[in-house]
């Protein structure tokens, strides 16, 4: 398969690597210094695209593999205000956009362990929630898209919550209000723990990357799926049926 790799730091030179292991061609490699060639004949080659840049980089990155009919592939988070226009325009036939906030095998699996603990206790109203993500320091976004993502299934499936939010020093969040905080430390790829505490005791869940590698081979593996697929699509179909976990 032939990938083309948009934002070509350490992610994307992590990818690279992947994607040439399992066999893969890499077209071009596009990133601040050289957007024209969005306009190569090594780019238009392409069966899909893969997009790894910044918050303010992306939308535009993905328009452009839009208008030029190559399929991408986003893990980029921060800009996803916008991912409603993105679906729209993969509805109406213009685009083809696999997006998601992590593409770590583990981490869907942690997602789906979180939704289920959050439906449990929802039955037991002595137990608050809250949510930590740690990063390295160069990311730009906060709280990290996977826990945005981790907190928008707690909220969805624990009635007492109506919203969640990053708390604000000296104030204290509301009950109905899941706490999600940041720090940012090192270079640490990612840290996600989930807590529910009581007056007695704490339930803990955490996701530890060690490292970039799980990101990078599911962003591979989600290009190798969509090659030749049209719409907006979802990790989780991906991963139904690439390794059979369904992380819904």
């Amino acid at each position: 398969m032939k990938i083309a790799i948009i934002g070509y730091g350490r992610m994307g030179h992590i990818i690279e690597r992947i994607a040439l292991e399992r066999g893969n061609t890499i077209t071009c490699r596009i990133d601040r210094d050289n957007p024209g060639d969005f306009d190569s004949e090594a780019f238009l080659s392409s069966d899909v695209a893969i997009e790894f840049s910044t918050p303010g980089t992306a939308p535009d990155n993905l328009l452009r593999c839009f208008r030029r009919g190559i399929p991408v592939v986003c893990g980029t988070t921060g800009w996803t205000a916008r991912l409603d226009e993105f679906r729209q325009l993969c509805d109406d036939g213009e685009g083809t956009l696999l997006w998601a906030s992590n593409f770590s095998v583990g981490v869907n699996l942690f997602r789906a362990i979180s939704r289920s603990l959050a439906r449990m206790m929802d039955a037991f109203p002595q137990y608050r929630p809250r949510m930590e993500e740690v990063h390295h320091v160069h990311k730009l976004d906060h709280p990290s898209g996977t826990a945005v993502t981790l907190a928008e299934d707690i909220v969805a499936e624990c009635s007492r919550l109506s919203a969640w939010a990053e708390p604000e020093e000296g104030r204290e969040l509301p009950e109905d209000i899941l706490g999600v905080d940041h720090i940012r430390r090192g270079e640490v790829p990612g840290i996600h723990t989930i807590l529910w505490e009581s007056p007695v005791d704490e339930i803990s869940i955490t996701h530890s990357a060690r490292n970039r590698e799980g990101f990078a081979l599911g962003a591979v593996m989600a290009a190798e799926w969509l090659a030749g697929r049209k719409g907006f699509r979802n990790i989780g179909e991906m991963l139904r049926d690439v390794t059979g976990i369904d992380p819904e």
